[in-house]
């Protein structure tokens, strides 16, 4: 199979140019980086793709098994990494895809130069003295909600998750990118997404990292960034003046003057 055509892949941007993969999260597709994107292309070749069963991939990809876990998802980076053949890039992941970059950057460090993690989340459920947004109760009733009513919980939880009343274009449009998903697969990927811990993984990484965290993120809160620095060797930590988690959607300029401060000692 073309792996560029199995996660619709674009290149953007100069070539020759340092990569930058930018890696988007649950219930999204690439679209959610058009903020953010073309404020690199200058600087480096811009990748965007779709994770397999979001936005343009091919869907016939998408392999229930191979899916049930998030290495899945970081084995197609691998190959999309190793497919457009740029060598050590900087892999932007929100949410979800944070994870997924770190499992990636933790088997095949040599293709990672560096890593930004946009709200990332090792693990949503609380435990112990860990504080991961969620109670098992609470991911539980999430996801038999979603098995009940997909589309009636996406129009409820996007505009929580999005944190933008005042703004409520930004509610609708993840509202709508959740409601392009197929309902089947979106409910797996949740799953898969709610239910993981990757903690331990944490330690496996070596390749150089920014986390970015919003001020208020109901989905991934303040001490889950923090504990991912904490926990991760060689990280940097921003915390965003931004609400929700989504802010390469709610606030693109402070995500792109976080990263290009990051990247910029690089590109001296």
């Amino acid at each position: 199979m073309d792996l560029l055509s199995r996660n619709a892949v674009e290149l953007r941007g100069e070539p020759g140019a340092p990569p930058l993969v930018l890696a988007h999260g649950f219930g999204c597709d690439k679209s959610m980086w058009r903020h953010v994107a073309p404020a690199f292309e200058a600087t480096h070749r811009v990748v965007t793709f779709d994770l397999v069963g979001a936005g343009a991939s091919d869907l016939s990809a998408y392999d229930p098994v191979r899916y049930a876990r998030l290495e899945g998802y970081a084995e197609d980076l691998v190959q999309v990494l190793e497919a457009v053949d740029l060598g050590p890039a900087v892999v932007v992941g929100h949410s979800v895809s944070a994870t997924i970059a770190l499992l990636a950057a933790a088997e095949r460090p040599e293709l990672f130069d560096r890593l930004v993690l946009v709200c990332p989340s090792p693990r949503y459920v609380d435990d112990d003295a860990y504080r991961g947004g969620f109670t098992a109760a609470e991911i539980d009733e999430l996801l038999a909600t979603m098995d009940d009513n997909y589309l009636g919980w996406s129009q409820f939880i996007a505009p929580v998750i999005m944190g933008t009343p005042d703004r409520p274009e930004l509610g609708t449009e993840l509202t709508n990118s959740f409601c392009r998903t197929d309902p089947a697969i979106a409910r797996r990927f949740a799953r898969t997404t709610f239910l993981s811990d990757n903690r331990a993984d944490l330690s496996r990484v070596t390749t150089p990292a920014l986390v970015l965290q919003s001020r208020e993120d109901v989905i991934a809160p303040p001490e889950v960034g923090r504990y991912v620095h904490e926990h991760l060797a060689g990280s940097e930590l921003v915390v965003l003046d931004a609400v929700g988690h989504c802010p390469n959607l709610s606030a693109p300029d402070q995500v792109v003057a976080a990263i290009t401060a990051y990247l910029e000692p690089a590109l001296r």
